[in-house]
């Protein structure tokens, strides 16, 4: 997404990133060069769209066949634990759109506060999901598929509705860490090069939009998953 030289020589170090960034040859112009990275990653996200709809394909599926058994499994989960994550995740959304517009205006201060933001928020949903959500339901043997041993099943295809949580929101979770991921390179690119600027942030909005899409898959998963009864 950059042709950024960021192992310049000391005589460019106090020259910000994004002004020595120069698009690829194969580019007519930057902006070409942006708008292609855009519909390429527009395109990678209709991939995962597509992922996520095979999950939400066997939910209705499966709760068509067996509503009460999914009434039943979505008694076992915290509703306060969701909803937490879900005020998380829409805090985190609102902090990367805001460093995205903090590059566009080259505030650097507060584009590394806003990623920092997001990074954390993102741990902290993980953290709240593993620790008060997973953990105690698999020390009751509320486990997936047939594995699940839990001697107060209400509904003999409850089994049915733990793989379908589990797999849900444990894809979920991989697309959380991910994400992070990509954000704590875009924060350690914006500390050590100042990479993101107002001529040059494609990297940056690229990862926002990842990050947008791990949000409103999770606005989705939210009501289905903890909402039924």
């Amino acid at each position: 997404m950059t042709t950024m030289d960021t192992h310049s020589k000391s005589s460019d170090t106090g020259t910000p990133g994004w002004k020595r960034y120069a698009f690829a040859d194969h580019f007519r112009n930057a902006e070409d060069e942006f708008d292609a990275c855009k519909l390429g990653f527009w395109l990678f996200l209709a991939t995962e769209i597509l992922l996520f709809s095979g999950l939400f394909c066997a939910y209705a599926m499966f709760r068509l066949l067996y509503p009460e058994a999914f009434a039943a499994g979505s008694h076992h989960l915290d509703v306060f634990y969701g909803g937490i994550n879900t005020l998380v995740l829409l805090l985190s959304s609102f902090t990367v759109a805001m460093a995205i517009r903090c590059a566009q205006r080259d505030n650097q201060k507060w584009l590394r506060i806003n990623l920092i933001i997001t990074i954390f928020c993102a741990f902290l949903f993980f953290f709240i999901k593993i620790a008060f959500e997973y953990i105690p339901k698999w020390q009751q043997g509320i486990r997936p598929g047939i594995l699940y041993s839990n001697p107060f099943a209400a509904h003999p295809q409850e089994p049915t509705w733990w793989s379908v949580y589990y797999g849900a929101t444990s894809v979920h979770a991989l697309h959380v860490l991910i994400g992070a991921g990509l954000l704590s390179w875009c924060l350690y690119r914006s500390i050590r090069f100042k990479a993101y600027g107002p001529k040059h942030y494609t990297m940056l909005e690229n990862a926002g939009l990842y990050w947008h899409l791990v949000d409103i898959i999770w606005i989705f998963l939210f009501p289905l998953l903890y909402l039924i009864h």
